[in-house]
């Protein structure tokens, strides 16, 4: 059933997603002449309530030299110096793993920035630089929007992003050198690939081929917002892929009290003849490039059935960074600040905006991590209307059943399972019993945007 192993650790976690840059209270530029600050540390500082909170993993994101957002890198080998030194992410590091965590980066191979140090030697030496042959679409024969004297192509038309061309070999060799720095200096564990959908097959192929003798169980993670997730998730290639379509309808079920709609999903993802059965997608409520989930919702008391469903259903699941208090931010046509804001954490304890959610996050995530069904098991539907969910995840040896009412009164529901059972055990909510009938399990005043997380026995 599996094509991907149950027993890698990826399947075993729950990442905290961080972009260091809006986190740390980076300026908004680099000047690349200022001295290095290490901002970073703050990322230290954070790690014992990252623990707490349950995640074993962290997904940081872009931390190498670029101009602005990250994304437009300028030198792959060092730390931006507005987040600190290469001595601080080595010390970063070595805390997350002294604190039994996994790190992953983010790998942006696509593109690079204007002040990448091979496209400056372009826009000095022209065609005499060495360098021509590493971008796509160099030409000589035109001008860019920025007015140099030939043009390119710059990344769904944003010209401050440079393509690379992934086929050269010397642009291979020079990328490759980077992450086996990476390795080799701040011993990460994988990588999660920025605009995976736009890098050649052929190079994604290449990658797996030479990270997996720099370190067995290196991760894969490769960010797609559409298409056919086997694409690239597939021995060989990618380990996992962003799940965009469960993204979206976690928070819109909920908006439009429309359950059918996530619950299509799950099912055609990974029921019995699901597509993506087996397949251990990065499962997120939001990030760093869409709007904060509480922003999405009508009211901040979906969130608890949203991360009921989020720590439930098959995949890795994802926090990102102050999401575990319900903060709030959308992105404008011109700006993705508000959701990458510097954030405080004893500011953020003190005052949060949805107090119960941190402790409820911390429920789920243990129990989690407890549960094998809930890590890697079957996915198998029971019963959807436009504001219940129920359904099973069964692994070789355990069953658990998920209830789910986002409803704002209680809800009475009677659900027919597919095979007898004796009691299921509340695993969320102090162990409460429920005895079974057969194969039929009544719940009476299921509590409203609340689940129930059932152990059936």
């Amino acid at each position: 059933m599996n094509q991907f192993s149950t027993n890698h650790w990826a399947n075993q976690s729950i990442f905290y997603h961080i972009y260091p840059l809006g986190f740390c209270g980076a300026p908004a530029r680099n000047d690349f002449a200022a001295p290095a600050v290490a901002r970073l540390q703050k990322v230290s500082e954070w790690l014992p309530h990252i623990r707490e909170l349950g995640a074993n993993a962290l997904c940081l994101g872009p931390l190498f030299e670029s101009s602005a957002h990250g994304y437009d890198t300028a030198d792959y080998y060092h730390v931006d110096r507005r987040l600190g030194t290469d001595g601080s992410l080595s010390h970063l590091a070595a805390e997350i793993h002294k604190q039994g965590m996994r790190l992953i980066l983010d790998g942006v191979f696509n593109h690079v920035g204007r002040d990448f140090w091979a496209f400056r030697d372009v826009r000095e030496h022209l065609g005499q630089s060495a360098y021509t042959g590493w971008f796509q679409n160099l030409n000589f024969n035109g001008h860019s929007p920025f007015g140099d004297p030939f043009s390119y192509e710059g990344w769904a038309g944003n010209y401050d992003l440079v393509k690379l061309d992934l086929r050269n070999p010397d642009v291979k060799t020079h990328l490759f050198g980077a992450i086996r720095s990476w390795v080799e200096r701040f011993d990460i564990d994988g990588l999660r690939l920025d605009a995976a959908d736009c890098l050649d097959l052929s190079f994604l192929d290449e990658l797996h081929e030479f990270v997996h003798p720099l370190k067995a169980d290196f991760w894969l993670l490769g960010e797609i917002v559409g298409g056919d997730y086997r694409t690239w998730a597939r021995p060989g290639r990618l380990d996992s892929i962003t799940n965009y379509e469960v993204y979206k309808g976690l928070y819109s079920s909920l908006a439009d009290k429309n359950y059918f709609e996530i619950a299509y999903s799950l099912r055609r993802q990974f029921g019995a003849e699901g597509i993506y059965r087996g397949l251990p997608l990065y499962a997120f409520a939001d990030n760093h490039d869409v709007n904060r989930v509480a922003s999405n919702l009508p009211d901040p008391a979906l969130l608890f059935p949203l991360y009921c469903l989020l720590f439930t259903l098959p995949g890795v699941p994802s926090i990102y960074y102050g999401s575990e208090w319900g903060i709030t931010g959308k992105r404008t046509q011109f700006s993705d600040s508000a959701l990458r804001p510097c954030l405080e954490l004893e500011e953020m304890r003190r005052l949060p905006p949805c107090p119960d959610l941190e402790g409820v996050i911390q429920r789920l995530a243990g129990l989690r991590l407890r549960s094998e069904a809930l890590c890697y098991g079957d996915y198998a539907q029971v019963l959807v209307n436009h504001e219940q969910f129920a359904f099973l995840r069964e692994s070789n040896h355990e069953r658990v059943l998920v209830v789910l009412n986002a409803s704002p009164t209680p809800a009475n529901l009677d659900l027919d399972l597919p095979y007898p059972a004796s009691r299921a055990v509340d695993l969320l909510n102090q162990d409460e019993v429920f005895q079974i009938n057969g194969n039929r399990l009544s719940l009476r005043d299921l509590p409203p945007r609340w689940a129930r997380i059932l152990r059936l026995e």
